[in-house]
């Protein structure tokens, strides 16, 4: 048993004392511990060694009174198991020599064998398991297959993703068949992080926001959904789409027990477009966690207010930015720890 199950009991909509808190990319660039091993390690490396993974995650658990850890990997594994040879070049982010742009390249990609070729997320999830030692839950998450797809057509970030949407608009036959065949590779790595002892899983869609709600249910959203059938059978599954608050409420209606919000809605109108039925996680820009303590305890403590305490998580809109001062982290998780009705 969890000894701390604040976010499991949220993610169920049972009643709660206080909102569980953690940060999305809470095991990263914002903690001097995660820099100095940075210097020491390339990214992938970081993410393909079991005991730095591992360690990476502890990291924020060590310093701050989380209520979950989150895996430390990164939504592009899902690809490179695949044979799609993404990197991550400084400067420049994720990077793929050799965009896929053609309908036999995707012919050629195969849904692998997940223990063969992610066995390494599975093996950080055991020692991790080990190190928190029941203490709280540990969350393991994935990529949206539509901001996958941006990535491995792109072949690298976008402000816009147009040579993604074109791919799609032009090719929709290829680009719904990756599309499925990450959604079934994803399907299976989420599937086995659970059966190794994650308590919860979510899915990043980063990219979402970019959509037409309409071009959203065809490309994004019928691939999340599949996932989320798939895993709710298992776990409790949050579904995080940046900028997609125009599909909350078809969110509302699938089996996700949780949908992440960003910080361009209002707790109010989040909850009419949910119905009040569901349990929602964030939406503190992340940016505001470069203003004064005082003011961050004072705007996390309102967010929780107008939120709810019930079926509420407190995190941030989108991952902690890389400039943001310890105590002002701090400060963030310390006012929801503390708050009190």
């Amino acid at each position: 048993m969890i000894k701390n199950d604040l976010y499991i009991r949220a993610l169920k909509g049972e009643t709660v004392e206080r909102p569980p808190v953690w940060m999305m990319r809470q095991a990263g660039r914002f903690l001097p511990e995660f820099r100095a091993l940075r210097n020491n390690y390339d990214f992938f490396t970081r993410c393909q060694t079991p005991e730095l993974a591992s360690e990476i995650t502890m990291m924020p658990i060590r310093r701050y009174p989380l209520d979950a850890a989150i895996l430390f990997s990164d939504i592009l594994v899902v690809p490179q198991a695949m044979g799609i040879d993404f990197e991550m070049r400084d400067g420049v982010g994720p990077w793929l020599e050799n965009p896929i742009r053609t309908l036999e390249q995707i012919e050629n990609i195969e849904v692998p064998n997940v223990n063969e070729t992610l066995g390494y997320v599975f093996d950080a999830i055991e020692l991790t398991l080990i190190k928190l030692n029941n203490d709280i839950p540990l969350i393991g998450f994935a990529g949206s297959p539509w901001t996958i797809l941006c990535y491995c057509v792109e072949g690298q970030g976008s402000k816009t993703f147009d040579k993604a949407k074109a791919f799609c608009f032009q090719n929709p036959e290829a680009a719904h068949l990756l599309l499925q065949k990450i959604t079934d590779t994803t399907i299976a790595y989420l599937k086995r992080k659970v059966e190794k002892g994650v308590s919860a899983v979510q899915v990043f869609d980063s990219w979402g926001g970019m959509l037409s709600p309409q071009d959203y249910q065809e490309f994004s959203w019928h691939y999340i959904n599949q996932i989320v059938e798939a895993l709710a059978e298992v776990s409790s599954v949050v579904v995080f789409g940046k900028g997609c608050w125009f599909a909350l409420e078809e969110m509302t209606l699938s089996k996700a027990s949780a949908l992440g919000v960003d910080w361009t809605i209002t707790p109010e109108n989040a909850r009419k477009l949910t119905g009040g039925n569901i349990t929602l996680q964030g939406n503190f820009d992340p940016s505001r966690l470069l203003s004064p303590p005082e003011t961050i305890k004072k705007m996390v403590t309102e967010m929780i207010n107008r939120f709810g305490k019930d079926k509420y998580i407190a995190n941030l809109g989108h991952g902690i930015l890389p400039n943001i001062p310890l105590e002002n982290a701090e400060a963030f998780i310390r006012a929801v720890v503390d708050w009190k009705e």
